[in-house]
């Protein structure tokens, strides 16, 4: 496998260049379809360098796994809520796969076997930007992210980031608190943008999980269903937030790895 690292896909007026770092596997018979991976970190924090903490002892990295398995991956970097709100970080990772379709010839990329990868604020921007996109999408790996923003408002009082209990991820996020700005809010829901053809959905989310609730992961698999998309929703009994609490991560990697092999095969 080859690594491009620091990739600048765009450069924001007033902001640092945007980065992706790319892992590209062997030469094949073939382009290599694509994974776009989005990190998590509340929208606040996280670094394209990171799969998610969980992951942080595996060698060879997720990354470097899934290239050696035959998969490009570009991991994006996108402003944080301290930099910019939303759209920020949305507009930020649809110039990214605009940039890495638009010269798949560049590193031998498949821009008709896209898939995007996210984990917890990861996951809200991967499915949010798929279901918003006019982009051809294979499919959306989406673990334990946010789906309803004005829900996520009721959450429990210690998703508060301050003893103020509006502080939270998602205020940040917006620049207001879910109920001060219901209409952003909405917008920046990707339940309030489910459609008929959207592209197939694998959702993951623990039982158990502290930050997210999986109910959001429940609501959006249900509402993805009734439009008729193709989604699975995989609840993984008594894991927290990050997978903390699994003592082996490997089989909900697996899955994940089955499901884009799966939607990326040749048609």
């Amino acid at each position: 496998m080859r690594v491009h690292e620091g990739l600048v896909y765009a450069e924001p007026l007033g902001f640092r260049p945007l980065q992706l770092d790319l892992y590209l596997p062997s030469a094949g018979p073939g382009p290599a379809p694509l994974i776009v991976f989005v990190h998590g970190g509340g929208w606040l924090r996280g670094s394209r360098k990171m799969f998610a903490p969980t992951f942080s002892g595996w060698q060879p990295t997720p990354f470097e796994r899934l290239a050696i398995q035959g998969f490009a991956v570009a991991s994006v970097d996108y402003r944080l809520s301290g930099e910019a709100l939303f759209p920020a970080p949305l507009e930020d990772l649809a110039a990214a796969l605009d940039w890495l379709t638009e010269r798949p010839e560049l590193f031998g990329l498949d821009a008709d076997r896209v898939v995007l990868w996210g984990e917890s604020a990861g996951a809200h921007l991967a499915a949010l930007l798929a279901l918003r996109t006019d982009r051809p999408l294979r499919g959306v790996v989406d673990w334990y992210g946010p789906a309803d923003l004005p829900a996520m408002a009721g959450a429990d009082p210690k998703h508060s980031l301050s003893s103020d209990p509006e502080d939270t991820r998602e205020a940040r996020l917006l620049g207001a608190p879910a109920r001060k700005v219901p209409e952003l809010a909405r917008e920046a829901s990707p339940i309030s943008h489910v459609h008929r053809d959207a592209p197939p959905f694998l959702i993951a989310h623990g039982t158990a999980d502290s930050a997210v609730p999986f109910g959001q992961s429940e609501a959006l698999a249900a509402a993805l269903a009734a439009a008729g998309v193709q989604v699975r929703l995989d609840p993984v009994e008594g894991a927290d937030h990050l997978w903390q609490g699994l003592t082996d991560l490997e089989p909900v990697f697996a899955s994940a790895v089955a499901f884009v092999r799966d939607v990326t095969a040749p048609r």
